[in-house]
Order: C-alpha cells, then structure tokens, then sequence
C-alpha cells in the first residue's frame, strides 16, 4: 500500500471559529436556535405508528451534580454530560438505568429533563467547551469542534492511498489551521454518513442554508434508469448535460411547481407497469442542489459555495457509509494545529477486505 501526495479540496471560511462536521443529506435536520423537531421526512422510514410518536416527543437529558462528569464519562452512552434525543417512551427507563449505575459506582449525579429541547446550535457551545465533541442530531452523530481561525481561509487537503484490491480511495482529510508541530492528539468523536459525502461548514453559517427550499424558485428534474429513453420520448424530455452524469435525461430550470408535477408524473408512470425501471431525482435551486452541482463536475468529487459570509465544502468520503472518526492535534501550548477526518482508518480497511472476501467465495 503507497500514500500518495496531498491534494488540495479547496477552501473553507468559518466566521464564527466553530466548525460543524456532518452528513451533508441530513443539513436540512438542522434546527438553527430553534428546539429540535422530527420532521416527516425522516419518520417515513419508521413503521411502527408508537414508535414515530415516542421520536417525535424525544427529550434532552443533562447529566447534574457533583460528580456529573464523571458518572457521564462512565456511563458512556453519549458524549459530554448530555443526553440528546431520547424517545420519549425510553427516557424514564433510561434516568432509573442511570440512577442504578450511579449507585453502583458511587457518583453524586442525576438527570434532568431540558425545557425547552436544546437547539442544535447550542449543542455546537456544548461540545465546543467540551473542546469539540460527537453529539446527536436527530439520532445522527455529528462533530463541532471551536479555536477555528475566523479572519482567515483555511486549506482543506485530501490524502489518498492505494488500498490494493479495494483501489485507490481518501486515507484522509485535514484542515490545517496552524503551523506549528503537532504534539498531542485528541480524538473528538465520529461522524456518521449514509448519503456518502460529507460537509463541512461554519455553526452560524449553517442558519443560512436552505436545503430544500430554491432559493430562485426554481428547479430540476433528472431520470434514468433501464426505462430512460422510454420515458424520454413520452415526456419530451433532453438529456442533461451535467458533468459527472451520463445517460441522465429530465428538464433543467423549471419553476418549482412545474417541476413537482413532472415529478409526479414520471412516477406514475413508472408505478402503471409493472417492469419499467427508472429513478426519479427532483432537484430545486437550494444551497443542497448547488454544492451538489459543483462536487458532481469535480474531479476529485469536492465542491464548495458561498452561504451568506461562509464558504462550506462538501465532498465525498470515497468509502460511502459509516462512522468515520475526526481527530484534533494540538502543538506543545495546546493550540489547534489541525483536524482530521480518518476515513481509510484500520476499522474501515477490514470491513471492505471482508467484502471482498465473501464476493471471491460467491
């Protein structure tokens, strides 16, 4: 296995010196100062009509008493002294499941229910006085970490390796914030990902983004599929031309409403017979749709945009899904030298080698 040179990403700003590391399909889950809310979206996945009630009256928990840091530190459920998004039907459970824990380990400390919810921005001031921490966003663990430069572009390189069989993919990403040697190093926690690609972006920034909403009122609609140029002809529809996105046919720029009734109507379409195969993506004029945009066209899968007076980057992790953990070094008086996301880390190498094992036995 070789390293290869680092390449550069781009660059990010981040005004407010706290950085948030996550999901970038989840941004839209971000509550700003606002108390956290479940929305449709992410219910629809659930069945179980109890369970979407006890989600949507989840509760937040602190960690309390003289010796809060401590039992919270033993108890390890989640980082820090707080509790996030518990199910409603859990949280009587789980303050008697701490409680006996506290009394079998001899800690002063208790939990207190949090009225109102606490926002996802406040969350970033807790893990930030934590010295950056993991903490839950709507079930999905995210990073924030403070001491960011504010004044000042940061560097975001990427550093590749040859992994053998499984290719070449990122070993790693780091935002190099300092100069100075690195003398210590803390990991901060793990970020999870489902939708394959990662954002990073400033915790004020983030109460700009529109995720859904178009921000000119416009938007696109892209198919494809075995059944493409099927449904192509009935609809009249072109192919598109954007870069990293062959055989990719639908209708570019169309007023929001317009494009909602093309959507729905490729769907009935392909739900009126049984055998045709295709996708239907509906993609309105949002900060999602223009990062998006930019890491498809680029060769290295990384693109970044300007969000009121941030920059935010958002590439792909090269491994798809998983929980990635994201590190912290500090020089010898304890400055932040740089972090970094370790996405080829040992844990990820045997899982795909596994993979791979079973598919050479098929």
């Amino acid at each position: 296995m070789t390293t290869d040179a680092s390449t550069l990403l781009g660059s990010i700003t981040c005004p407010s010196g706290r950085l948030v590391v996550a999901d970038t399909g989840y941004l839209h889950l971000w509550s700003r100062d606002a108390s956290p809310i479940a929305d449709d979206f992410m219910l629809s996945a659930v069945d179980d009509p109890a369970l979407r009630e006890s989600i949507r009256a989840s509760v937040d928990l602190a960690v309390v008493g003289p010796d809060a840091e401590s039992a919270a530190r033993s108890f390890n459920r989640q980082s820090g002294t707080w509790l996030y998004d518990i199910p409603g039907h859990g949280a009587e459970q789980l303050a008697g499941v701490f409680a006996e824990h506290c009394q079998a380990h001899g800690f002063n400390a208790w939990l207190e229910r949090q009225e109102p919810r606490v926002a996802h921005r406040e969350r970033v001031e807790h893990a930030v006085r934590a010295g950056g921490s993991e903490f839950i966003m709507n079930g999905v663990p995210i990073v924030a970490i403070g001491e960011l430069p504010t004044d000042q572009e940061i560097a975001v390189t990427a550093t590749s390796r040859d992994y053998g069989r499984i290719g070449v993919r990122w070993e790693s990403i780091a935002l190099r914030v300092r100069f100075t040697q690195p003398a210590s190093t803390r990991l901060l926690g793990h970020v999870g990902v489902d939708a394959g690609r990662l954002s990073l972006v400033d915790a004020d920034g983030l109460a700009s983004w529109r995720h859904k909403e178009p921000i000119d009122g416009m938007a696109d609609v892209a198919f494809w599929g075995r059944s493409v140029k099927e449904a192509a002809v009935s609809f009249g529809a072109s192919l598109l031309t954007n870069p990293g996105e062959d055989g990719v046919y639908g209708w570019a720029d169309l007023p929001a409403n317009e494009a909602v009734d093309r959507v729905i109507a490729l769907q009935e379409w392909k739900q009126a017979v049984a055998d045709r195969m295709i996708a239907v993506d509906f993609r309105p004029h949002s900060h999602h749709w223009q990062i998006m945009a930019k890491v498809r066209a680029a060769k290295h899968e990384a693109g970044t945009i300007e969000v009121d007076d941030t920059r935010t980057m958002c590439f792909m992790t090269s491994w798809g899904d998983g929980f990635f953990p994201i590190a912290a070094d500090h020089d010898a008086d304890g400055h932040l030298v740089q972090i970094r996301i370790m996405l080829g880390d040992s844990q990820r190498q045997a899982q795909l080698e596994a993979i791979y094992d079973r598919l050479s036995l098929d």
